[in-house]
């Protein structure tokens, strides 16, 4: 296989391999997980696989998890279907810098996206290099946050503009997790920046050493918490793909962020997902 590094921050394209054969080839599939360690984000084209293969492919990783909002492929459980179509209801949640699903208590481990449909034009996906994140801010900033924790919520984010008797059902499901700020990679030991979109407070930030007053805590809090979440903004910490039909991504949600770019309506864009299980942050 061809590897060619896309930017100096994350992500790798990898030709000359067939992907069909990973999910039974342990040499093709350590070879992966090794380049998915180093660059965080890979990326694929041509690859005519089956729903099957891609399940195939993603259990290499780890088992995998379905959606509570999101439809599976027939016959697949493990490949969730993200179809959007001039039709589908304008909210969009996607478009937001994200790790998938840190309203678990233990979020993804990483994911694998297909491209099944996209627009000629538009529709990208970009993702960030959380590690860098963390590592460029000053280290004022890496000394305060290293202890802080953040709760993350589905609630307030796919369920806000759901009747009040779902909503609750649903976090009754998905209770509002608590996770380090600052996580450490469980397999390199790497630091990397843990608070995104589904991020809405933290817990412990009302200490002594933080807090004089209420308004330090109100401003402080808020302050902090934002000028956190917008590190993935940063474009020297990116890249940015460009979907074409039979492309796929697999990248590390451990320590990266992703956001799709909803520019395509009317358009028609039907991506594939299998989500693989991941651990508790630490």
């Amino acid at each position: 296989m061809h590897v060619e590094q896309l930017t100096c921050a994350l992500g790798a394209q990898i030709s000359d391999i067939n992907l069909a054969e990973a999910g039974t080839n342990d040499d093709m599939a350590g070879e992966l997980n090794g380049l998915l360690l180093k660059h965080k984000v890979l990326f694929f084209r041509d690859q005519d696989i089956t729903d099957s293969q891609h399940a195939a492919l993603a259990r290499r990783f780890g088992d995998l998890e379905d959606h509570p909002l999101a439809a599976s492929t027939q016959g697949e459980p493990g490949i969730i279907q993200i179809w959007k179509s001039p039709e589908s209801p304008p909210e969009r949640y996607e478009n937001a810098w994200h790790n998938d699903a840190t309203w678990r208590e233990c979020p993804p481990m990483g994911a694998v996206l297909r491209c099944v449909e996209c627009p000629p034009v538009g529709g990208d996906t970009m993702w960030a290099n959380m590690e860098l994140a963390f590592e460029r801010l000053p280290e004022r900033v890496k000394e305060d946050i290293i202890d802080l924790r953040a709760r993350h919520s589905m609630e307030a984010s796919f369920m806000a503009a759901k009747p009040i008797n779902e909503r609750l059902a649903m976090k009754e499901r998905f209770p509002d997790p608590e996770h380090p700020v600052v996580r450490t990679h469980p397999v390199t030991g790497n630091k990397s920046l843990f608070v995104n979109a589904f991020a809405t407070h933290f817990t412990n930030y009302h200490t002594a050493k933080r807090v004089r007053f209420g308004q330090d805590h109100t401003q402080g809090t808020g302050e902090l918490l934002r000028y956190l979440i917008s590190q993935a903004h940063i474009p020297e910490y990116q890249v940015r793909w460009r979907w074409t039909p039979n492309s796929i991504a697999m990248w590390d949600n451990r320590c990266t962020q992703h956001y799709a770019v909803m520019d395509y309506p009317p358009c028609i864009r039907r991506m594939n997902r299998a989500t693989i299980i991941g651990d508790r942050p630490f």
